[in-house]
């Protein structure tokens, strides 16, 4: 953006704003689908390991061990589906300011919100970088979220309608 005819300043303005996001270190895991895939999995092999060290404690699982197990690879997917809707809301906020034909800003506070229309060479190059840089990214992690929320919900249902 032109500084001199822009009065939002620097780090508010959304083009600066997602090369903020693309730089942080948690931020740039969902910039491939592959690097997700394996990020959200250690998570959820360390949460695992670490639900089974928690329910071994229960006098109740003691009996089944198949439904210890199960129970702990179930309920640790929750970390990975937390994570992944944790970046898709920084990553949706960057892209509705990006695609947005107003930027909301503040000079000094929260207490004295403005808005400043984009021309339309800046709208059509942030619609641009939305389009192209962001929404593939957020299409990875509604994929990925989904396929951890059904595996989820397979467990669910495999414990509320299984005696074993």
């Amino acid at each position: 953006m032109n500084e001199s005819k822009c009065p939002v300043p620097r780090e508010q303005q959304p083009t600066n704003e997602f090369i903020e996001l693309s730089k942080s270190k948690i931020f740039s895991w969902p910039k491939t689908k592959k690097t997700l895939i394996l990020v959200l999995a250690k998570f959820w092999l360390i949460t695992f390991v670490l639900f089974l060290a928690i329910s071994s404690g229960s006098i109740y699982f003691k009996t089944s061990t198949l439904k210890y197990i199960l129970l702990s690879f179930f309920s640790s997917l929750s970390i990975p589906i937390l994570i992944s809707i944790r970046l898709y809301l920084g990553w949706n906020h960057i892209f509705r300011r990006l695609i947005s034909e107003r930027v909301e800003y503040e000079e000094s506070g929260w207490y004295d919100g403005q808005v400043w229309l984009k021309p339309l060479v800046l709208k059509e190059k942030e619609s641009l970088i939305a389009s192209i840089e962001v929404k593939p990214i957020l299409k990875n992690l509604i994929q990925i979220s989904s396929i951890f929320s059904i595996l989820a919900l397979l467990g669910i249902l495999l414990f509320q309608y299984n005696n074993f």
